[in-house]
């Protein structure tokens, strides 16, 4: 704490009111430059997690041909080093604040994807990109955290997954890039990286926008007995001007509060399963999908098409989503998801075309786009409002280990079984994912979070 701060705490009665001021505000455009900020970064973020895909069918051909073991460390290394950073900085945004903690992810952001640029070596490269796993692996949940402090009740859950649609637009940026810098090699520089240069500069520049001009939640400051600088945040909010009228959040039915419903083992156990399931489909999907197509026999420039034109899924996909994202309680949405992936991926491993292929391959990724964020926003509102940051990112790390054995063990099952047995690895685990939803609490969109 600066000197000369003063940390007031006042009772619980005018903490529930800057609350329930902050859920009830309107759409202002100070939550607009919050959502801009956020969607930016996220874009760059999901740029460089994204381009595993293209990277293995760059590495599966000649002249990086690498074998499966490799390969496979390779692709891994980004999902191991997120282990690491989602069980560290989660608790780090519980006690240090949402808003600095992310600044210093896409800081150290920076620094690792300018090592990825400058690698030498296949074990170089994996090294780096296990470094910046850390910060990409925390960062898409800590971001959700910190929106979901921020944000209405009732703007909450379109507002979030509009943000994510267009950060989505990172992916496919990353891939074309890669594609159309390739065979020219600018400067004699490789065109993979380019796309780590320019997700350095990205980083380094947002991640100083995000520190001077976004505002901490004032629900973590709350928690920290700070309540002088949350009422101020709150009071900045409603002085900005409106884009969207207030809308009174939802009342939750039943004596019992919502947010508890996922508290305890039991919550963080369901949550943890949750995200451990999805990261076999929406995961190794798109990261082996340039792999398997190489598998299927089309060429480099063809798969790094296809791969390309998937990767638009998840911005189609969050943007129909939100607009319609609090019509059906969460887990609805997420069992929804769940089954049209499992359709969809028995097209993808059905079809020959490239027309075809780019098409089911489309579908999974938008579908993958809508689940993701959904089930980020499903545990962010059930949480606890002073351990959302930890029980979240704590969740989330079974979805990094899962992301990180997935290439592991799927990859050479590729090889060995062929595309119907490593299919069916991702089938079992959405099969699997909608038992444990039916399990779990419905959710609590549109309504007051603490």
């Amino acid at each position: 704490m600066e000197a000369g701060e003063e940390r007031v705490v006042q009772g619980d009665g005018a903490n529930e009111d800057l609350i329930d001021r902050l859920d009830a505000a309107p759409l202002t455009r100070l939550h607009l430059a919050v959502l801009s900020l956020c969607g930016l970064a996220f874009a760059f973020d999901l740029m460089e997690i994204n381009v595993g895909g293209a990277l293995a069918a760059i590495f599966s051909a000649p002249p990086h041909q690498l074998g499966p073991t490799r390969l496979s460390w390779l692709l891994s290394g980004v999902y191991i080093g997120a282990i690491v950073g989602t069980a560290i900085m989660g608790p780090a945004a519980d006690r240090f604040g949402r808003r600095r903690v992310l600044a210093w992810l896409l800081a150290v952001l920076t620094l690792t994807s300018a090592m990825a640029a400058l690698s030498r070596s296949p074990l170089e490269l994996t090294i780096a990109r296990g470094l910046s796993g850390v910060t990409l692996g925390a960062f898409p949940p800590l971001m959700v955290v910190l929106l979901t402090d921020l944000l209405p009740a009732r703007r909450r859950g379109p507002a979030i997954l509009f943000v994510c649609g267009f950060a989505y637009l990172g992916a496919p940026l990353g891939v074309f890039l890669m594609r159309q810098l390739s065979p020219i090699q600018p400067l004699g520089i490789e065109g993979w990286r380019w796309v780590f240069w320019l997700g350095a500069l990205g980083a380094g520049l947002l991640g100083a926008a995000l520190l001077r001009w976004v505002p901490e939640s004032p629900r973590w400051l709350l928690g920290q007995g700070r309540a002088a600088e949350a009422a101020a945040i709150v009071a900045r909010f409603e002085r900005s001007r409106p884009v969207l009228r207030a809308l009174p959040p939802i009342a939750a039915p039943g004596a019992t509060p919502p947010a508890t419903l996922l508290a305890g083992r039991q919550g963080f156990s369901l949550l943890a399963a949750l995200y451990f399931l999805a990261a076999w489909s929406t995961v190794a999907f798109p990261l082996l999908s340039g792999a398997v197509l190489m598998e299927k026999g089309l060429k480099l420039s063809d798969t790094l098409l296809v791969v390309g034109i998937a990767t638009f899924g998840p911005f189609l996909g969050s943007l129909l989503t939100s607009t319609f994202a609090d019509a059906f309680e969460r887990r609805t949405t997420l069992a929804g998801c769940a089954v049209v992936l499992l359709i969809a991926m028995a097209g993808f491993l059905l079809s020959e075309t490239s027309l075809m292929l780019a098409s089911t391959g489309l579908v999974v990724t938008l579908v993958a786009a809508i689940y993701v964020p959904m089930l980020n926003l499903y545990g962010a509102e059930f949480a606890d409002g002073g351990r959302r940051g930890g029980m979240v990112t704590g969740a989330w790390t079974f979805n990094r280990i899962g992301a990180a054995l997935s290439p592991l063990l799927l990859l050479p099952l590729l090889k060995s079984e062929g595309t119907g047995a490593m299919f069916g690895v991702m089938g079992a685990s959405l099969l699997l994912s909608l038992l444990v939803l039916a399990w779990s609490p419905r959710g609590v969109a549109s309504r007051t979070v603490r």
